[in-house]
Order: structure tokens, then sequence, then C-alpha cells
């Protein structure tokens, strides 16, 4: 009997059934031939091609087994790093994704003979982090990219940074605080004097005025008195004047302490750093790859920025615009001696002149050309400053 015609619905049905996926155990990995049925894969078997790919295989079996379990792995790991990332997912759920690729290398021809068998393999390698639940086994993939390690290792030393301001600004306060509570407590506490006469014989007289106008006293005594109302009067308003001056000087070191403890508070909030740092009219370097070797580490101008994190970018040399994350851009330090823009910390947005890089501490030394603090000399990470274009 002769072959169907290409548009009979025999071939059209023989054309959807081989298009989907079929039973595993029909396949021949050996000669990437999937099998409808079970007749079919005995016929296969038999077939002379199927006894020459045997016959190379039986020469060195080790080597086709290792060749398709690094294959069957890197697919695996590949596919359980782009769709899942670092999160902890059922090992079934990402094998039923992997094999609904019809071309996929199967297991049977691996040194795995069951999902569980390649999941605790996963776990010894240290390739990921495996653990046991009632619901079966889940993996959690484990990223030891160089950039991503670099990545983490700077965002944990910018986090310990910001700490130790926080807790040098919490003690600066606490002891301007403890300062003015003791500078009050002494300037409130009264100063008490012995009572001393410069000679025995003096005598201290008191001026009355009703025992005055009853016994008329002598004229030495009316003197006494007023020289007594005199010596009180001084030593009150001196009494005054000393306290009224504690008081503003209380008052002043009370001042002084509030005001540096709000310009404590507004350095802190100006050394706030932000996660985002994308700004226009600066000259960037693409870092990713999945745009291909075209624009990989090439040079481009930000002409807009849209919603903090994302930027459109001009590429220097073809002029292409395309529309990317700020994780997939990094800074450009230019010659010293060229103008740049601050991006991120307490002089953001400011333009400054580089003069020169610290390659130990990894920052550089600017000039600031704009503000009021004009011509001050600040050392600034190299993520925190680019290129003006």
């Amino acid at each position: 009997m002769g072959k169907a015609d290409f548009l009979s619905p025999k071939a059209i049905s023989n054309r959807i059934k081989a298009k989907g996926l079929q039973k595993l155990r029909w396949y021949c990995q050996m000669c990437q031939k999937q099998c409808r049925d079970e007749n079919g894969f005995k016929c296969h078997c038999m077939s002379e091609s199927h006894q020459r790919q045997l016959l190379l295989a039986s020469e060195d079996p080790n080597k086709f087994m290792d060749y398709f379990s690094d294959e069957f792995k890197s697919d695996f790991l590949e596919l359980l790093r782009r769709r899942f990332g670092t999160k902890r997912v059922h090992n079934n759920i990402v094998y039923n994704e992997y094999i609904s690729y019809r071309e996929h290398v199967h297991m049977n021809s691996t040194q795995w003979e069951t999902l569980t068998d390649f999941t605790k393999w996963l776990g010894r390698e240290g390739l990921c982090k495996v653990d046991e639940t009632p619901k079966g086994w889940y993996i959690q993939y484990i990223d030891r990219d160089p950039e991503t390690i670099r990545r983490q290792e700077e965002q944990a030393r910018k986090k310990k940074q910001e700490m130790d301001d926080e807790e040098r600004s919490a003690r600066f306060i606490e002891e301007q605080v403890r300062r003015g509570r003791d500078s009050k407590e002494t300037d409130e506490t009264p100063v008490y004097t012995e009572l001393k006469r410069e000679s025995e014989e003096e005598k201290v007289a008191f001026n009355l005025g009703a025992s005055s106008s009853v016994a008329g006293p002598s004229k030495s005594s009316s003197v006494l008195g007023a020289s007594a109302l005199k010596t009180a009067a001084s030593s009150s308003t001196k009494r005054k004047d000393t306290s009224s001056s504690s008081d503003s000087r209380g008052e002043k070191k009370k001042k002084s302490a509030l005001e540096e403890i709000i310009e404590m508070e507004e350095k802190k909030k100006q050394s706030v750093r932000t996660d985002y740092w994308l700004q226009p009219n600066i000259v960037v370097k693409v870092i990713t790859k999945r745009l291909g070797e075209k624009y990989h580490k090439k040079k481009a101008i930000i002409m807009e920025v849209r919603d903090k994190y994302g930027a459109v970018v001009k590429m220097i040399d073809s002029g292409d615009k395309l529309k990317l994350d700020q994780n997939h851009l990094e800074t450009v330090i230019p010659a010293p001696g060229k103008k740049v823009l601050i991006l991120n910390g307490p002089y953001r947005d400011m333009e400054a002149v580089l003069e020169g890089i610290d390659e130990k501490n990894f920052c550089a030394t600017l000039t600031l050309d704009s503000g009021q603090q004009k011509g001050k000399s600040v050392d600034v990470a190299y993520e925190d400053f680019s290129k003006l274009a």
C-alpha cells in the first residue's frame, strides 16, 4: 500500500501525533527517535541503524552516559535558574516543565535512575539546597555567579556603613543630651557660703520703722540701718543678675545642644542612600549579555528615566535606543579632569570634577563644581558617580 497523501486525514493525524509528547519508555536516546507505541519501538530496536548506534555505544559506554548526564544537568539547572531564580520549588514542577520540551535529554539515558536520586546528587554537589518534606523533595538554586556575589557583598557593605552611621549619630545625640542635663543640674544648684564679719567689734544694726517712731533712734543707728538696707539691696540685685546670667547661660547651652542635634539629624537625612541612581544625560555601560554581543560592554547615554529604576538609553556607537533596567547598567569613570555627576549620597545631583582615583578603597576624589559647597574636595565610591554626557 502506498504512502498516504500529504493532505489526507491519515497524514494530518500522523503529523499531529508526532508533534505532541509521547511516552518516555518508547524513546531511543542514542538515535534520538520517538516511537508512538510498543510495536514501533520494537521494530526500531531491530533496525539496522539502531544496531549500528549500539555498536558505537558499546565501545565506550561511560563516555556517552557522561555526555547525556552533563547535558541533562546543565539544561535542568539553566531552567531552574532562569524560571525560578533562587526560590524554593518542588523538584517535580521543574521536571515537568523541563520535559515539556520535545527535544530534551531523557533521564533514562543518564547516570540517575530517578528524579529523587538526581535531586540528592544536586544537594551533595552543592549546586542546590534540597530538603525533604511530606509532600516530596524541594530544591533551591544557589547562585554562584561572580557578578551576583560581588553585588551581594557590595550591598552588605553599604548596609553595614549605614548602620555604623546611625549608631554613631545615636551615640552623639545621647552624649549631647547627657551634657545638657548635667549643665542644667549644675546651674540650678544653689551655692551656700559662711557668714563672716571683718572684725568682732563691728555691730550689726537693723532699722525697723515701727520701733523708730516710738523710741526715736539715734543718728548713728539710722546711718547703719541705711547702709544695711543698701547692702541688702545691692546683694539682692547681684543675686538677680547672677541668676539671670546663669539662666541665660543655661539657655545658651540648651540651644547649642539642640542646634547640634538638629544639625546631626539634617546630616543624617542627607546621608541616607537610595537604591535608585539613574539620572538623565549621563554616560553608562551596558553589562547584560541578554541583548547579544552587539550591545554588551558598550557605552550609552541616558535619554529618559522611567519609574526611577528604568531608563531609555541611546547607544553611542550605533545610535540605537533601548529600554533597560538599572541592574543591566553600570557607571562610567572618565579620565581625571573630566566632569561627572554624583548619583547617590549626601552630594546627590551635584556636578563635580574628577581629580584622582583610589584603587585600594574603590573610590575617587572629586571637587564639587556646583552648589554652596563649590570647590570642596570629597571622596565618592565608584558606583555613586558617572561621566556627564
